[in-house]
């Protein structure tokens, strides 16, 4: 089976109520968490990418060079999660998108190697998910195929994204990374600080 092109997708629409700042605007390795993943993902060799943003967008499209990533506001943000990951889907052409990397904001420790892989395990077996996995740990981002846009688009924004992906376990790959960066989750001040330690 030829697979086609894979997209990125970063959601950033969160109102950051935990860390009490924009988690997109925090510095990671010298440049705002956005930047950061934003840049990994066209290292890693994905050149369509839309960016999801939602509380403070003004402020943050300002402040993040997003280059050539398309830029989408979601105003009901406050629904959570999945209207932004829905948001997202509708601005892609799921026609020509084999899949898509799925990037939270507030995982920005994930190299470019693991978004190469990634890719790579996605092509090799055509798994429904890709899921990165260090120390027997789900990490993210996370590649979805396109098998799944139509379920998670008919959600209701208060399910999370995981009630479509639960059903797919069978058809799910586990992969196994070196790169602890795949756990780091920064919700809030104390574990910003250990990002900011662990560089």
């Amino acid at each position: 089976m030829t697979v086609g092109p894979i997209a990125g997708l970063v959601l950033a629409a969160g109102e950051s109520r935990r860390m009490g700042q924009d988690k997109a605007l925090l510095e990671y390795q010298g440049r705002p968490f956005l930047e950061v993943i934003l840049g990994n993902l066209r290292e890693a060799g994905i050149s369509r990418v839309v960016v999801v943003l939602g509380h403070n967008a003004d402020r943050i499209s300002k402040a993040v060079r997003v280059g050539d990533a398309e830029v989408v506001i979601n105003l009901d943000y406050r629904l959570g999660q999945t209207s932004s990951l829905q948001a997202g889907l509708r601005a892609l052409d799921l026609a020509e998108v084999s899949g898509v990397v799925l990037c939270l904001v507030d995982h920005p420790a994930a190299s470019v190697a693991v978004m190469r892989e990634l890719q790579n395990a996605f092509r090799q077996t055509v798994a429904t998910v890709v899921i990165p996995v260090h120390q027997q740990r789900r990490g993210h981002p996370v590649l979805i195929s396109q098998m799944l846009f139509k379920e998670l688009l008919a959600l209701d924004p208060a399910q999370g994204a995981n009630t479509v992906i639960h059903k797919y376990r069978s058809a799910t790959y586990l992969m196994e990374v070196d790169d602890a960066g795949v756990l780091l989750d920064i919700d809030e001040p104390g574990d910003y600080q250990n990002l900011r330690q662990r560089v």
